[in-house]
């Protein structure tokens, strides 16, 4: 019953760092779910968790959506998914992710206390980003950072930058959650987890996505950045074999 309630809990704090960012919750989740349950089980858990989450919010934000901003993300990651399982077949996916880490951490250190003035690069160069993120999800399963680059480098408001991000994150969430389920990854302890934590899960993105409605424009961005430079330590990690 304890192992309940702790995980239930961490579902909460997930969905609420979901709720507020737009994204984050694996790098809050993971970790600490591990302490508790086998890795084996954690990582479909939260593969379904993130699922979940995006479906929430897209449903929270659909006057935001936008398909032309979405659709090159996806055709970008859907190309750049079979190039990234032939990395991670051929090179160190530990020394990928390692470099990924460093970049985040300094790309969103810089965004943060250099205060650089507003950039913003052209929605052309979307499928590029995708392609990358796709690269990274085949070979390091971390689609999300170029994307979260991306939309953080836009001219978009709050609510169409995180908007855009669950369009994505719906895209590569099930295309994760599929295979996890094909290739027999989602056990019926997955299952009995995520349905005991799933209301906690879903309560905790409402309660983030209250306080970020209450978030200005320029305060969002920092948050994005502040999380973008948790995600990179959290891949440093990873990559020098601390945490497994």
């Amino acid at each position: 019953m304890e192992l309940y309630l702790v995980i239930a809990f961490i579902a909460f704090m997930a969905g609420f760092i979901q709720g507020l960012s737009g994204f984050g919750s694996v790098l809050l989740s993971l970790p600490l779910l591990a302490v508790f349950i086998n890795i084996k089980t954690v990582i479909p858990l939260v593969a379904l968790y993130g699922v979940i989450l995006t479906i929430v919010l897209i449903f929270q934000l659909w006057p935001f959506i936008e398909m032309k901003k979405i659709v090159p993300l996806v055709i970008g990651a859907a190309a750049g998914i079979p190039p990234g399982v032939l990395f991670l077949k051929k090179m160190d996916t530990g020394v990928i992710q390692f470099i990924v880490g460093v970049v985040l951490v300094l790309f969103s250190l810089y965004s943060l206390f250099l205060k650089p003035p507003d950039r913003t690069i052209s929605e052309r160069w979307g499928p590029v980003f995708g392609f990358i993120g796709g690269c990274l999800g085949g070979a390091i399963t971390a689609t999300g950072p170029p994307v979260i680059v991306y939309t953080s480098l836009q001219s978009w408001n709050k609510n169409t930058i995180k908007a855009t991000l669950q369009g994505f994150f719906l895209f590569s969430g099930i295309l994760v959650v599929v295979s996890h389920a094909i290739s027999g990854v989602t056990t019926w302890t997955v299952v009995r987890f995520f349905l005991v934590s799933l209301p906690l899960l879903v309560a905790g993105t409402y309660a983030g996505s209250f306080f970020y409605g209450k978030v200005e424009e320029e305060g969002y961005k920092r948050i994005i950045y502040s999380v973008l430079a948790m995600l990179g330590i959290f891949m440093i990690v990873k990559a020098t074999g601390i945490y497994p």
